[in-house]
């Protein structure tokens, strides 16, 4: 943490940015999916992102990553950008973009796991596996056509889809800790971005997204949607959370994995028409106190003692540098 203390309004604007930026950034991905195909897509915005943030952190005299770090860096980018981020694109053709954001929510559920069953830094207590059960409840809520809930459930595929991504994304979690990633979190980011894109670009081309697809006949909606995924959502989203947690605890910064799903859900209903039931009020509601449950947990055990290891390596979370 740096001794010295920055504006109020400085901090209110950078939470903001990662409160609501990041939370609308799947409402943008669901209208880019609808004309661009979603590996496309993804590998567009990752590396044009990327390309721009190694750019400006190379310009700033960060040390560009050994072989061997961008060796790291590849494996974490498979996990977040192909598996993570390629199902996240893929499955929102066709499950809503506030439903997605919910059901990736479930990210803190397959960490904890991680921690109790691979890395055994962890044991499950009474609580942790409350938490565990009402977050696969949720899960539940929104996929079971059998409940007999009003509102339609979730297409079945894509829901597998995100929590595939999801569970990805906690490995990378873990991985990226393990493995001798760049020390820089500017760098890392950037590489990581860039190194996902290009490989987005492969997998596109092997998916053979790029035959018939007409870039001319994309509407200005999408491609305003891919502009924002890039510009407020890779770069600016991930300045202010670079920002913020040089200035306040990884706790307080941490708190945008309650928010975002809550703004996706919202942005969803009010600008796509995305329908607001009881099956996705239930749902959401069970998968956002497990998170709650499971995050404070955390927290405790920051509180004796891993809280001042981590504010001291800037390490905002258990999550990779890539943010959405």
């Amino acid at each position: 943490m740096h001794s010295t203390h920055p504006p109020r309004w400085k901090i209110l604007i950078a939470f903001a940015i990662i409160y609501f930026v990041w939370g609308s950034t799947f409402y943008a991905i669901r209208v880019g999916v609808h004309e661009v195909p979603p590996l496309l897509l993804a590998a567009v915005r990752f590396t044009i992102a990327g390309v721009v943030l190694l750019t400006w952190a190379a310009a700033q005299r960060e040390r560009l990553p050994s072989r061997r770090e961008w060796a790291a860096t590849a494996v974490v980018a498979v996990l977040i950008f192909v598996v993570d981020y390629g199902f996240l694109f893929w499955a929102e053709q066709r499950v809503p973009s506030g439903t997605a954001a919910v059901i990736l929510a479930t990210i803190p559920a397959f960490m904890a796991l991680a921690e109790i069953v691979l890395l055994r830094t962890q044991r499950l207590t009474l609580r942790l596996g409350a938490a565990l059960l009402i977050g696969l409840a949720g899960v539940v809520v929104l996929v079971d056509p059998s409940l007999g809930m009003a509102g339609a459930p979730v297409y079945g595929l894509g829901a597998a889809g995100l929590l595939v991504s999801a569970a990805s994304w906690s490995g990378a979690s873990v991985l990226s800790k393990k493995l001798p990633m760049p020390s820089s979190k500017v760098m890392s980011a950037a590489a990581q971005m860039l190194a996902g894109g290009l490989m987005l670009c492969i997998v596109a081309a092997a998916a053979g997204e790029g035959r018939g697809f007409h870039p001319g006949a994309v509407s200005g909606a999408a491609w305003i949607a891919l502009a924002y995924l890039i510009v407020a959502g890779s770069l600016v989203g991930f300045t202010a959370y670079t920002w913020l947690i040089h200035h306040q605890s990884p706790t307080k910064v941490g708190t945008y994995a309650y928010v975002n799903p809550v703004v996706a859900v919202v942005l969803g209903h009010f600008l796509g028409g995305e329908v607001l039931d009881v099956r996705t009020v239930l749902g959401t509601v069970l998968v956002l106190i497990s998170v709650i449950v499971i995050t404070t947990r955390r927290n405790a055990d920051a509180a004796a003692g891993l809280a001042a290891a981590r504010a001291a390596s800037s390490d905002a979370s258990a999550q990779p540098d890539s943010q959405r």
